[in-house]
């Protein structure tokens, strides 16, 4: 019998009884970030097994009070047993922390801390670490202070002009009040600061403050990156950066032409601008301004690449991007974006994206969450390119490592998709009969490249 639920940010299956060191990891993992579950007795393919009943109640007397005595804070998790099918599962819960970052007591916080990114628990990074410190705080990262800035380095001209376009009118002596209304500024010890969505959105020079919040759009030859054929720095407010990469992008893209009635020429694009202008706006209005290195878009001959600094803000799995499940990172940002109309419905971003490449009946694009980014990419057509062929979804998930590492082992894929050897390989020699994967070397030496 298989287990319903799949292993994510917020679920894992274990087939035995790992280390206690193992299990305080993903015990931090999901405390640091949005509760969780680690359920023992399932294996690879989501068979229930089952554990010793006499493993169980042995290891029960002791992992309450070596989680406790081994994090900081605290941590007490839930343990319990469940039957299924006859066979006894033990599960083991945690909520969300509200006292973050949690680390283990003997590593300390810096080198102790761990978070769960899709299905693997890591170290977090410093940057990582001071999310976590704020978000236990209540506080949305795009509303904290920028201490080195004043008052004057907001452009009042450009914000009151946001404010006209607003359904609501307002007095203009109250422009201050309704700075503070949208978190464009904060008051702290009788003092008024530029947030980091204020200096963002509104500020005359942002990346004097900010210097790693802009957006690098460059265009190489070929497919693998060597030589630039155009480069531009797209810095400026964030409606500037957008509209600029926005630019780029759709004049460095092939176009066609569609007649429509008599003497109608309509511009056709080969990939859809509403999926350019989807990714575009979520890399911008969720990514990380706190992690230090810009946004980057790369666009290649046979597609287009948008690279976003941070993971994302919500227990959100690949496998659930059409959902319309929304988390929102920057409160600040994203309303202002909802306001002027860049945003039309929270949650349609990721759906729209993969509905308008299925219109086109274009290859789906690809999204990859890793150590602290995540990057889409948006395939382009080749003249005389075959017909993609259909790839299962375990297919799909190992072909999107290939997105993160050019080279791949079968050590790496068991280690990242927590698959047996067995399973690993399966997958490995389907791929390579369908010739989407090239398989180079022998025995250990093995290893296996993207088409």
């Amino acid at each position: 019998m298989k287990y319903l639920g799949k292993e994510s940010s917020v679920l894992e299956f274990k087939e035995k009884i790992p280390s206690k060191q193992q299990i305080l990891k993903t015990v931090l993992g999901f405390c640091n970030l949005y509760g969780g579950r680690i359920i023992i007795g399932i294996n690879d393919d989501r068979e229930i097994v089952g554990v010793s009943e006499g493993e169980v109640e042995e290891l029960m007397d002791s992992l309450h009070r070596s989680i406790h005595e081994s994090s900081t804070p605290p941590i007490l998790p839930a343990i319990y047993t469940q039957r299924i099918d006859g066979k006894m599962l033990l599960i083991i819960e945690v909520s969300s922390g509200m006292n973050k970052p949690y680390f283990r007591t003997t590593d300390g916080m810096i080198h102790g801390t761990y978070i769960r990114i899709g299905t693997q628990t890591m170290k977090a990074t410093l940057e990582m670490i001071e999310e976590l410190k704020w978000k236990s705080r209540g506080k949305f990262l795009d509303e904290l202070p920028v201490y080195a800035s004043g008052i004057k380095d907001i452009n009042e001209n450009v914000f009151q002009e946001f404010l006209n376009n607003r359904s609501i009118k307002f007095e203009k002596r109250k422009i201050q009040e309704m700075m503070l209304h949208y978190n464009i500024v904060i008051q702290e010890h009788l003092q008024t600061y530029p947030t980091v969505g204020g200096i963002l959105l509104f500020g005359n020079h942002p990346q004097h403050f900010l210097p790693e919040s802009f957006i690098i759009c460059t265009h190489f030859q070929g497919t693998s990156g060597r030589n630039v054929i155009a480069t531009r720095d797209c810095t400026g407010t964030l409606f500037n950066q957008y509209n600029e990469s926005l630019s780029f992008i759709i004049n460095r893209l092939n176009k066609q032409f569609k007649i429509k009635g008599a003497e109608k020429r309509q511009e056709v694009l080969e990939i859809p601008e509403e999926a350019i202008r989807e990714v575009l706006l979520n890399a911008i209005v969720h990514r990380n301004y706190h992690i230090p290195g810009p946004t980057k878009v790369a666009i290649y001959d046979n597609r287009v690449e948008i690279f976003s600094p941070g993971n994302f803000p919500g227990p959100l799995n690949i496998d659930e991007l059409e959902m319309g499940i929304t988390y929102i990172r920057n409160a600040t940002i994203t309303k202002i974006f909802r306001e002027t109309g860049y945003i039309e419905k929270l949650g349609s971003g990721f759906r729209s994206l993969f509905e308008s490449y299925r219109k086109r009946k274009l290859s789906e694009p690809v999204v990859v969450e890793g150590t602290g980014f995540i990057k889409c990419t948006l395939p382009r057509p080749m003249p005389g390119a075959k017909k993609t062929l259909k790839t299962s979804n375990s297919e799909k998930e190992l072909l999107r490592l290939f997105y993160i590492a050019g080279e791949i082992r079968i050590t790496d894929i068991m280690s990242h998709l927590h698959l047996s050897r067995a399973t690993a390989g399966r997958l490995l020699a389907s791929l390579t009969k369908k010739k989407l994967i090239d398989r180079t070397g022998k025995g250990r030496s093995t290893y296996y490249t993207k088409k």
